[in-house]
């Protein structure tokens, strides 16, 4: 008899299940207070940062604007029909939420290194190759949300996966105004999307072009217009497109914490509910 535990053997896979549960338990929490914070009404600083961001649009060249538009709506559909960033590898089966979880922190670390890098050497080129940046971040967060899907064993060859990536990109760069029914859709992802596949052209028809275009550009203007600022463009390049994909990876990973936990919930439940 080990009184260590109170009197009872304790098999060692009896404690990595334990340790297992625990850790599930302390990101349930970690999810509340995510979920808490993303969706809380917009305070005073954050309904002035509006409104100086409102001014940073102003002082963005047109071009530029044109630019990230036309970028955005290029590979957004690219992402709805194309194959180009789906990973080489095959999903990963088998792991625990705390495998997953790990591989996506060190995921996450090397492409914020990626995207410093990139936003270092643009900075410093100035307003053209700024713009040139913005194509080539977006490009960056698209393969790095792919690539966590398959850390987390979801499938991105299915065209279903793709939508819902573009919904947690929406959710990472949206305003306190659009976010909660962007989370509702994602919270009842299953229920909503899981089942039907919509045609191609049912793809499109489900992404709001005009919001997802310009609550992405709001989101990011006013750290890429510092990017401009001549002599300060590669440091602040850097600056930049690392907290962009901080932003983001925050966001994707847990949005795929909280659908792995509700569909492992769901294949607990007896028939009987």
């Amino acid at each position: 008899m080990d009184l260590s535990t109170g009197g009872f053997s304790c098999s060692a896979e009896r404690k990595e299940d334990i340790v297992l549960y625990s850790y599930e338990e302390q990101i349930r929490r970690e999810l509340r207070l995510w979920k808490r914070d993303l969706l809380k009404p917009p305070g005073l600083l954050e309904r002035a940062a509006k409104g100086m961001q409102t001014k940073v649009n102003d002082l963005i060249p047109e071009k530029v604007h044109q630019t990230i538009t036309a970028v955005i709506k290029g590979i957004v559909r690219t992402t709805l029909s194309g194959l180009e960033y789906v990973p080489a590898g095959k999903p990963l089966r088998e792991l625990t939420l705390y495998e997953r979880d790990e591989r996506a922190k060190q995921l996450l670390a090397t492409y914020k290194k990626i995207a410093a890098a990139e936003g270092a050497g643009t900075g410093a080129g100035g307003i053209l190759l700024g713009m040139v940046d913005f194509p080539a971040l977006i490009a960056i967060k698209m393969k790095f949300l792919f690539e966590l899907a398959h850390v987390y064993g979801y499938d991105t060859h299915d065209a279903r996966e793709r939508l819902y990536l573009l919904h947690v990109f929406q959710l990472a760069f949206s305003s306190q105004a659009v976010r909660p029914a962007l989370f509702a859709r994602l919270e009842n992802w299953e229920q909503t999307h899981g089942i039907r596949v919509p045609s191609a052209d049912g793809f499109a028809e489900q992404i709001d072009w005009e919001q997802f275009q310009r609550e992405y550009r709001d989101a990011i203007d006013f750290r890429k217009m510092l990017q401009l600022i001549p002599g300060l463009g590669a440091v602040i390049g850097a600056w930049a497109n690392y907290g962009l994909l901080d932003d983001l990876g925050r966001t994707g990973i847990n949005c795929f914490r909280m659908r792995w936990l509700g569909q492992a919930d769901q294949s607990q439940r007896s028939p009987l509910g």
